[in-house]
């Protein structure tokens, strides 16, 4: 009994690697695609948009199975492990993990880069946001970048109204576990703490651990932060956008006809993807504040203010991209 138990596991961890990158089914090629993101988030909703369009456009020979809510990996590392050897076929992750491959994508997640939202955009759909997708094939990871997604700016939220950077000042805000970020608020005059849990802001904010956090619209009404840090600024301090990946050692397996269909339907997913985070975060910020939260739009020179004191910050971790963090900032003028 113990050796059958034993070869049962075997076969089973064999299949899983098969399970996870596709099969065929009577002629029809099956790949996976891996989703952090619960059902209804407008990733997931482009991610089911993606599959249909490429469902649809090879006549069927290709059918991808979206795994939503991180049922299948539950950490974006660890669906870029899979995509790098083939267990994988595709997954949608934030371009902050995929820098560890191709540097220069730190580039595009410094501080108040960015103007607003369709300066990103025109950013990421011109030269230097597509040659950074390429870089990512050309890195030799095993991984290859289809198109870029939203995720919305990042922004400060209080228990105490932020008006000027000087409001700024003493505030314990908690961050991912990111250096970069640390540095950023205390360029800023406040403490960034780190360790939090996304799940425990709510409760660390009541008692008073910290004074706040940051986020962007949907995150902070559906994790009820609101209700406890009322006080949102309209800094727009970071925008990283999100990225749907592809295994290379799985595209390969692949007609190279069906390969430039799904990497043509990857692109063309991105406007639909765009238009459903507009209006999840149109719908988050309508229920926040019809529920007293008070938001404070910053003005060009008080956006400015902020952004001055990011010079340490632009030296240390834009040192050898000063051409192309000029070249964005001068996009679109």
């Amino acid at each position: 009994m113990k050796k059958f138990a034993v070869l049962l596991l075997v076969a089973v961890a064999m299949m899983l690697p098969l399970f996870a990158s596709g099969s065929s089914e009577g002629g029809q090629t099956v790949l996976t695609l891996s989703e952090v993101h619960a059902e209804g988030y407008p990733t997931t909703l482009a991610d089911y948009e993606f599959a249909r369009l490429v469902e649809e456009r090879t006549e069927g020979r290709i059918k991808i199975d979206v795994y939503s809510g991180g049922t299948l990996y539950g950490e974006e590392t660890g669906s870029i492990e899979a995509l790098q050897i083939g267990d994988l076929a595709f997954a949608r992750v934030s371009a902050s993990p995929v820098a560890s491959y191709v540097p220069a994508l730190n580039v595009i997640q410094l501080p108040y880069l960015y103007r607003d939202g369709d300066h990103m955009w025109q950013v990421l759909n011109g030269p230097i946001g597509q040659q950074m997708l390429e870089d990512i094939e050309a890195s030799g990871s095993g991984l290859v970048g289809l198109c870029y997604y939203d995720a919305g700016a990042r922004n400060f939220y209080t228990t105490t109204p932020v008006n000027s950077v000087e409001d700024m000042a003493g505030l314990k805000i908690r961050l991912q576990n990111n250096p970069m970020m640390v540095e950023m608020v205390q360029l800023l005059g406040g403490n960034g703490v780190t360790g939090i849990g996304p799940n425990d802001v709510y409760s660390a904010i009541q008692q008073g651990t910290i004074d706040g956090a940051e986020n962007n619209w949907p995150t902070y009404e559906s994790m009820g932060d609101y209700q406890v840090a009322p006080y949102f600024v309209l800094d727009g301090h970071t925008r990283v956008p999100e990225i749907l990946l592809a295994s290379k050692a799985v595209l390969d397996t692949l007609d190279p006809a069906d390969v430039e269909i799904i990497k043509e339907c990857a692109k063309e997913t991105q406007a639909y993807e765009i238009e459903q985070w507009a209006l999840r975060e149109k719908s988050s910020e309508e229920k926040v504040t019809s529920e007293g939260v008070v938001v404070a739009e910053l003005t060009p020179e008080q956006i400015q203010e902020f952004q001055d004191r990011m010079a340490p910050l632009y030296a240390k971790y834009g040192a050898g991209y000063e051409d192309v963090i000029a070249e964005i900032q001068n996009t679109g003028l």
